[in-house]
């Protein structure tokens, strides 16, 4: 495998090609699912707080198995876990349109099959993630920049996914976009399968062996508790957000469409982003870039509080999601490299479990805030909440003495 330079473009090597378009059409068919899902069951149910329930079933299998996910990760290798988790996700999101077609997918069994789709979530994101050093060395800088490009390619299909999912739905239906998306997961696996190299999983250190080995080095690290902190909040509250605009779209306008360019509003500003941050991350230190971005991406949020066109709508969203990339790709770079190799599977999996954790309570409250309240006062305790929770991250990144990372034991 060919060395990786600070001034070589990670694009340049194959199997980081073959990553990038797996990941691709696998995000692109769950970013069409972002939009079918929750529009799925508005459209059979009418009930936003039941569509709250059903999202938060796919988010609550991270809260439990999330950490645990780390271990299997260690053991089987990163990309091993994301070619179990594509190939049986295909099964179980082609069966939720097929029951539905014979008249029996009752709500409860809907439940079920959502939560086993989220099983293999935490461990899929997770992978996603710790392949990248495999592939492209441990320079912090290189990391983040491959993080950046790999976060480019993901943000890409969240432009494109919604507005294509929104036309699929008024052309054919929702059922419809869910069978695309399981036939996304079957090309990804081939893709991994065919292109991507296997490692083989690193010896576990004593300071690495056990369930909560992740937990125990993020409790350690005042930088990473702070974070975990941050995303656990904001992270909770943007579910709600993303809620909040399907309901949107669906009541105030009665419309797919708009459901599908509010997402892909997002989608074009997390697009320019991922631009950007390829462009500075390498420049700039990665952890206060970060911390910028992560106060900056709030603030346009407050402007949904108000009664907006459809466009001024859109725009707001772009700014927000602008910011992501310049958040994620630094940060993750940051995780990555400030842990010991043989404990990064599990203390990646327990930062996306922290960051994810409320997720699954974000969607249950969802539902009933927007049917009390409506969707422009659930966008003002969004955008407060958000502000709020990343003013401590902050100062922790600014603060008069880099926070070192913790040595392993």
């Amino acid at each position: 495998m060919a060395d990786l330079t600070p001034a070589a473009h990670p694009l340049r090597q194959r199997s980081i090609f073959a990553l990038i378009s797996a990941e691709v059409v696998s995000s692109l068919g769950s970013q069409m699912t972002f939009l079918a899902l929750p529009w799925f069951v508005l459209s059979t149910t009418g009930s936003p707080t039941r569509m709250g329930i059903v999202l938060a079933a796919e988010l609550a299998p991270i809260a439990i198995l999330g950490i645990p996910s780390g271990a299997v990760i260690a053991r089987f290798g990163a990309r091993r876990t994301m070619i179990v988790s594509d190939l049986m996700r295909v099964p179980l999101l082609a069966s939720i349109p097929l029951l539905h077609e014979l008249g029996v997918l009752t709500f409860p069994l809907l439940l079920g099959l959502v939560a086993l789709i989220g099983v293999f979530l935490a461990p899929y994101f997770a992978s996603q993630r710790l392949i990248l050093p495999e592939l492209v060395g441990d320079d912090e800088h290189v990391v983040a920049q491959a993080n950046a490009v790999v976060e480019g390619a993901n943000r890409a299909t969240s432009l494109l996914g919604p507005a294509t999912a929104g036309l699929l739905i008024a052309a054919f239906s929702a059922p419809v976009v869910l069978y695309v998306d399981a036939a996304t997961f079957l090309c990804s696996f081939a893709l991994l399968s065919l292109f991507v190299p296997s490692r083989p999983p690193l010896p576990q250190s004593e300071d690495g062996k056990g369930v909560l080995a992740g937990i125990r080095f993020l409790l350690r690290d005042r930088m990473l508790r702070v974070l975990g902190v941050t995303a656990l909040i904001t992270n909770g509250l943007g579910q709600i957000l993303s809620a909040g605009l399907t309901v949107l779209a669906y009541e105030e306008y009665s419309s797919s469409k708009v459901a599908g360019a509010f997402f892909a509003a997002f989608g074009l500003g997390a697009v320019l982003g991922s631009v950007a941050a390829v462009k500075i991350v390498g420049r700039h230190d990665p952890l206060r870039l970060g911390a910028t971005a992560f106060v900056a991406l709030t603030l346009p949020v407050f402007a949904l509080s108000l009664e907006l066109p459809v466009p001024a709508v859109m725009v707001a969203l772009a700014a927000s999601s602008f910011f992501g990339p310049l958040v994620n790709a630094p940060l993750i770079g940051v995780i990555t490299m400030r842990t010991p190799e043989a404990l990064r599977a599990k203390v990646m999996t327990s930062v996306l479990t922290m960051a994810m954790l409320a997720g699954p309570l974000g969607m249950v409250v969802a539902g009933p805030l927007l049917e009390a309240w409506g969707p422009h006062p659930v966008f003002l305790l969004v955008a407060t909440g958000q502000l709020l929770a990343t003013i401590p991250f902050a100062i922790v990144a600014f603060g008069g003495e880099r926070v070192a990372p913790v040595a392993e034991a």
